[in-house]
């Protein structure tokens, strides 16, 4: 299995991490959260000489997004996003990219997800777990063979995702984190949407020390 991190720079947002995760044995690849970068996702794919599957959506936000269409065109590939997404993709205003000041693009999944659908990438396994609370669509990734999770905007190193934006909610994205990641094995590596990777097991404390107490 080889891994790729992308840190594309986005207006008004930062950086974000567009992944790359690819069976290099049977050929097979999947892009998560193309927010840009196109020509070097498609030198990588090239350069390996595999194909691209899939690329998957984590949740609906522009800066997720943004190069989708583009890279489609070059490498083919299905468009997945969860069911929710779907809606979010066609009403536009989730998508948030006026308020980021990005043109608005028209993305068409080419299917949906479901929470603990499996997805097959060559001979790697990966879970789709829905993580709604930074947006509803928001879904994880996990490989449990690697011990990897993409984590989109859900969780990140020492934080989680902000629930100020339209379809999020603080209630859903804590029950996400606490009742659905962090219950993966404390040494899963975390790969989120922005920001460098960290580890289950640490970021376990920080929720355990903010769940109110029992008497």
């Amino acid at each position: 299995m080889i891994l790729k991190r992308i840190k594309v720079p986005v207006k008004n947002v930062g950086e974000t991490n567009c992944y790359i995760l690819i069976d290099h044995k049977e050929k097979q690849a999947i892009v998560i959260d193309p927010a840009g970068k196109v020509d070097e996702i498609a030198e990588i794919l090239d350069t390996l000489d595999v194909s691209l599957k899939y690329i998957y959506l984590t949740h609906c936000h522009i800066d997720h997004i943004n190069s989708t269409n583009e890279l489609k065109k070059i490498k083919g590939g299905k468009v997945l996003i969860h069911r929710n997404g779907r809606e979010n993709l066609m009403n536009k205003t989730p998508m948030l990219a006026e308020y980021v000041g990005l043109p608005v693009v028209d993305v068409k999944e080419d299917a949906i997800v479901d929470d603990e659908d499996i997805l097959h990438v060559g001979n790697i396994e990966l879970k789709v777990i829905h993580t709604p609370g930074h947006t509803n669509d928001g879904t994880s990734l996990y490989c449990e063979k690697e011990r990897l999770l993409f984590s989109g905007d859900t969780l990140f190193k020492g934080a989680w995702g902000r629930v100020d934006l339209p379809t999020s909610s603080f209630k859903e994205i804590m029950n996400s984190i606490m009742n659905k990641l962090l219950i993966l094995p404390e040494e899963t590596i975390v790969y989120p949407g922005h920001g460098d990777p960290t580890r289950i097991g640490d970021e376990r404390p920080i929720y355990l020390e903010a769940k109110p107490k029992k008497d």
